[in-house]
């Protein structure tokens, strides 16, 4: 049976490595279920830098470099081209370009859903966003 697949937007990532309250709970169990290959996750390439630029208060560089190296193991991690900008750009529907890339590649693998904090930034998206409780909760 095949599993899954989850686009996990920035932030779900942010609340589960920050513990920021009251969101990391449902975060990490949307984590973990990506870690351990019970659903299969996706990032978008410019998740990882975004993440270990906005974890560096908190992390060591050598902390950081660890966690970018798991995320990569355990995540397939989606490239942007020149269409999915274009796509995402020309797209009238959204007012964030990097959740317009989100969208875009979420649509490109397929994904059953956005996982994201944030699921007004994904009203238009061609794949549908739930938040970790509301996915949790399925």
């Amino acid at each position: 049976m095949k599993s899954m697949a989850l686009l996990i937007d920035t932030n779900v990532v942010l609340d589960w490595l920050m513990s920021r309250q009251p969101f990391v709970k449902e975060s990490k169990e949307v984590m973990e279920l990506c870690l351990c290959g019970k659903m299969t996750g996706y990032l978008v390439c410019h998740s990882i830098p975004n993440i270990l630029y906005i974890i560096r208060k908190d992390f060591s560089v050598s902390e950081r470099k660890e966690i970018g190296l798991m995320l990569c193991e355990k995540f397939n991690i989606i490239g942007i081209d020149k269409r999915k900008v274009v796509e995402a750009l020309v797209n009238e529907a959204w007012d964030d370009l990097e959740d317009g890339l989100q969208i875009e590649c979420a649509y490109e693998v397929n994904a059953d859903y956005i996982i994201t904090r944030d699921p007004k930034g994904f009203v238009s998206s061609k794949v549908k966003s739930l938040s970790p409780k509301d996915f949790m909760n399925l």
